[in-house]
Parts: structure tokens; sequence; C-alpha cells
């Protein structure tokens, strides 16, 4: 089994969270949490902790600042960030920190479902261990980000589909394809190769602004939440 460890500063949601872990097989939850102190403390409580469902917004401290005190610590736990905030900067340095997922709030038992699911598919790819040829590194580091998208077809990749995801996730509004690439630092006609594919697949919405010259700008909101 995987324990999980839930951090969240609202109990209510914190529980929601722990009964959605409980349903997916293979998974079970040994603690819950609502601050970063005690969050640290269940760690050391639970050696064997494997996973943490870390909110970043924690009344004595950040989720940012618990990972950093974790690997501090010696602890090599995995993360997955389970929060409202999403501004960029936060979710690069959660990046940056070595969470392997963020998945923003609000959302569905689904949402939540495909992140553990692709993560035990992780554990049992790593558990093999030897050495891993290229298709296979390729697969480890898409691992959470593929089930989060529709199939790709051909000529797509999952990094670059995760990275335009996670910018309209964090995003506060509708972007266009130049404000994307600028965000992602990928070129713009990439950004919008990859924007229409989340906008045919149903993962994001199209809207159109016009300007001053009367030409509409093609605008995207990311579709769903979770």
């Amino acid at each position: 089994m995987i324990e999980v460890l839930v951090v969240d500063d609202d109990i209510r949601v914190a529980r929601v969270n722990a009964a959605y872990v409980g349903k997916v097989p293979g998974f079970q939850v040994v603690g819950e949490a609502h601050s970063a102190a005690e969050a640290l403390h269940q760690m050391e409580a639970h050696p064997r902790l494997d996973l943490v469902l870390l909110d970043h917004y924690l009344p004595d401290d950040t989720g940012l600042a618990v990972v950093r005190e974790m690997r501090r610590r010696g602890h090599r736990t995995d993360v997955i960030m389970v929060t409202a905030a999403r501004d960029v900067s936060t979710v690069q340095e959660a990046m940056r920190h070595g969470a392997l997922q963020y998945l923003v709030k609000p959302f569905a038992f689904a949402g939540l479902r495909a992140k553990l699911e692709a993560y035990a598919e992780l554990r049992r790819t790593l558990d093999g261990g030897g050495e891993a040829e290229q298709a296979q590194v390729d697969r480890i580091f898409g691992a959470l980000s593929a089930t989060s998208e529709p199939d790709l077809p051909k000529g797509h990749s999952p990094t670059t589909a995760e990275l335009v995801r996670q910018c309209l996730l964090a995003a506060e509004g509708p972007l266009s394809a130049q404000e994307i690439a600028e965000r992602t630092g990928v070129s713009r006609q990439t950004a919008q190769r990859y924007l229409k594919l989340l906008e045919r697949t149903g993962r994001a919405t199209l809207t159109l602004r016009y300007g001053d010259a009367g030409r509409p700008e093609h605008r995207y909101a990311w579709a769903t939440r979770g």
C-alpha cells in the first residue's frame, strides 16, 4: 500500500481529500495535518510515508516552505501540490523543489484519482530498477502528465502539453497563444498548436477579443477543474 499524508488548512477539505484517496485502490491515508508544523511532525511520525498531498496556503507557513524543510531534514517523500494557488511563480517553485504534480482547486474526484493512478504507475516503473532506455525515460518523465490529457496525436509531446496546461490553470483569465509562449518559453506556433488541440478535445475554451483594428484575437482558458 502507498501511504499518504493529506495536508490542508481546512479540516473539511482535508477529510474530503482523504476520502478521495481512500477510494483509490492501493492507497491508504496514514495521517492528516492542518498546518506546516503538524505536517512536518506527521512526517517524523511516519518514516515509511510515500506521498504528501500538500496545500500551499497553511496558517503558519507555505507548502513550499514545508517542501524545503522536508528536503533539509532528508525526507525523500514524494509531493503532489493540491492547492488553490494558481500563480505561475508558485507553480514554478513547486517544480523546482521537486513536486511531482500540481493539482489546482477546485477539482473533482476523477482529477485526483488520475494523479494517484499515474503516481502508482510511476512507482511500479521505478521499482523495477536496472537501466532505462530513452523510451522508458520518456515514460517516467511523462507519467504524471500523460494521464491528465487525452491521447496525444503523433508529434505532440506530453511534457509540452503539460506545460501549456499548467500555464492555463495558473492564469487569472484567458490567454493568447503569444502570452502562453512568453510564459512557457515555447514558440508562438507551438503554443497555438497545443491550444488548438486542447480546444478540440474540450479541455480548453476559446473566446474572441476584438481590438481596435477589428481583427479578433483568439484567447484560451482551461475548461475543467480536475
